[in-house]
């Protein structure tokens, strides 16, 4: 009986330590504070870009905002607002920047994600993003962000142009873990 209840505690121990491995990066570290649940939101970001998004991929500043509903949220944290800012190389078929997005929740408390590179596919013009970064600081800090969105523009013909493709607009969500 003695080896039954050993047993049951080492394979209790290993599922733990199986699930902590594949919850990896999305496991809400000690340090966090705010909803300790995953906090799902869903929006529109609004992004420029300086020089615009041209046919070659050149130095660009990035500015924008977002705007968001969060799901199943603890008070407080059932909206929010940001803004993103940041840089790289971009063009309407390629982009390798890095940005950062400050987030005011709707109890005024905030949070600061660092995406140092996701996967933006820019297709003239059109950006299909997933970004996942860090939040270095404030509510939530430690935790795990992805920030899936499709946005658009309705200036296609800009590429070809020496102005560029400035603005992007478009659906967004904010998914922290």
């Amino acid at each position: 009986m003695r080896q039954v209840g050993m047993r049951a505690k080492m394979w209790g121990s290993a599922a733990m330590a199986v699930g902590m491995v594949a919850a990896g990066p999305f496991a809400a570290p000690a340090e966090a504070h705010g909803p300790t649940a995953a906090v799902s939101c869903v929006g529109t970001n609004t992004v420029e870009f300086s020089p615009g998004l041209g046919l070659r991929a050149r130095k660009t500043r990035i500015t924008g905002t977002g705007a968001y509903t969060c799901a199943l949220a603890e008070p407080g944290f059932t909206s929010a607002t940001s803004e993103i800012s940041g840089g790289g190389v971009n063009g309407c078929f390629a982009s390798d920047a890095t940005t950062v997005e400050k987030i005011t929740w709707s109890n005024g408390e905030k949070s600061v994600v660092v995406y140092p590179m996701g996967n933006v596919r820019q297709v003239a013009g059109q950006a299909v993003v997933l970004v996942v970064g860090t939040v270095v600081s404030g509510a939530l800090q430690g935790r795990t962000v992805a920030s899936p969105g499709l946005q658009l523009t309705l200036d296609v013909p800009s590429c070809a142009t020496d102005r560029g493709v400035a603005l992007i607009t478009g659906p967004s969500a904010l998914l922290i873990r």
